[in-house]
């Protein structure tokens, strides 16, 4: 009798842990798509997607606002790309410093360092991790595309 009780009692006890451990996970799985303000190109993809204290940015060209295509000088077109990392980031009341990791894709490497210029220029303490890759033509003629994942911390 003594030992089946002492079992009952770890029975409830591992469904009580069951219980607390699926309301807690429900919370943690909740998702937030974001879209920029004035971005109506219909693509069917969100800007970036908030999940507990991780947002993940999905990537993004720096093409003008006015004529939707990337500046003539480079550095610009970086300012561009980097200011609208920031203000998604700021979206969700992050900012630059939660960055953990950068993924740039670059149709010419050549541009590395014009890139490094600019890029250096929005951080403080320290700089995410990051891989700056080589990769075919991008969309509308972008010399870079930016994603990344920023942690609140």
């Amino acid at each position: 009798m003594k030992h089946l009780s002492m079992v009952l009692l770890l029975i409830a006890l591992f469904a009580g842990i069951g219980l607390l451990w699926t309301e807690e996970s429900k919370g943690a799985t909740e998702h937030r798509f974001l879209s920029l303000p004035g971005r109506s190109d219909n693509n069917p993809y969100s800007n970036a997607v908030l999940v507990g204290d991780t947002l993940y940015l999905a990537g993004d060209i720096g093409t003008d606002p006015e004529t939707g295509a990337p500046p003539e000088n480079v550095k610009d077109e970086v300012k561009i790309v980097m200011d609208r990392m920031k203000q998604r980031l700021e979206m969700v009341d992050m900012s630059m410093d939660d960055l953990v990791m950068v993924n740039v894709h670059c149709p010419d490497l050549s541009l590395y360092g014009d890139f490094n210029d600019v890029y250096r220029t929005y951080f403080t303490d320290h700089f995410p991790a990051r891989a700056f890759l080589g990769s075919g033509p991008l969309l509308v003629g972008g010399r870079f595309e930016i994603t990344a994942i920023a942690v609140r911390q």
